[in-house]
């Protein structure tokens, strides 16, 4: 069984190359601050023609994982155009002021459409982990939760996202691990159920978002996940 790849894209020649090298998919983002925020329309157009690989599209306009109504209505307008772009699914992940996950404003933001998505790296701030998973996996049409198991990074997450997959089915399934993720965690993750996993810095030459994806690079990943994912 093939694991899933997904590479971060600022760009159509990052997308390209991403699909050169064998992803699966791009998460699709504009600035990297605060662990990224949304792009405009016009990028996800350019990724859309430039590739035939699946097409995920970060919304978030502003540091932290809050929001109100007024930016609400604005973030379903991004959503509608990167619809219109050709993205095949979204990225989300809002917290209340309890720092749950803010369910009111999620289901807002999913409401009438049909697409796949992606619960964000969000979760892993939450202050209560064991109720976020639960909360999460009642959303609808969720199909991957980005996690590092822990607010830091993978590093610091591994023995607790190992361990959450372990003790549930449903957790192995969904996780996507991401978050400063290296190569000699793939092989942990995938002996754990985990199957999908998200990289971005590794995959630059240098590990520096100032150069594009490198195939190489990608490819290295693909072939690590296929083989880890194979036992």
């Amino acid at each position: 069984m093939s694991g899933l790849l997904e590479v971060v894209a600022r760009h159509a020649k990052d997308a390209e190359r991403a699909e050169a090298g064998g992803a699966d998919r791009v998460h699709v983002c504009g600035s990297l601050a605060e662990g990224g925020m949304s792009p405009e329309p016009g990028v996800v157009a350019a990724i859309r023609t430039a590739t035939t690989i699946q097409v995920r599209v970060l919304v978030r306009l502003r540091e932290g994982f809050g929001t109100d109504g007024g930016e609400a209505t604005r973030l379903r307008g991004l959503i509608a155009s990167y619809v219109d772009a050709g993205a095949d699914g979204m990225v989300i992940g809002f917290l209340n002021g309890l720092g749950e996950v803010d369910l009111e404003v999620v289901n807002a933001l999913l409401d009438g459409w049909d697409w796949p998505w992606t619960f964000h790296r969000a979760l892993d701030t939450c202050l209560d982990q064991d109720r976020a998973w639960t909360t999460v996996r009642r959303l609808p049409r969720l199909d991957r939760v980005l996690t590092a198991g822990s607010a830091r990074d993978v590093e610091h997450g591994l023995d607790d996202l190992i361990r959450r997959a372990k003790a549930d089915p449903w957790v192995a399934a969904h996780a996507m691990a991401g978050g400063g993720l290296r190569p000699e965690h793939v092989p942990w993750l995938a002996r754990a159920g985990v199957r999908a996993f998200h990289v971005g810095k590794s995959v630059h030459p240098g590990g520096s978002y100032q150069a594009y994806v490198d195939e190489n690079l990608v490819r290295s990943w693909r072939t690590l996940i296929d083989a880890e994912c194979r036992h």
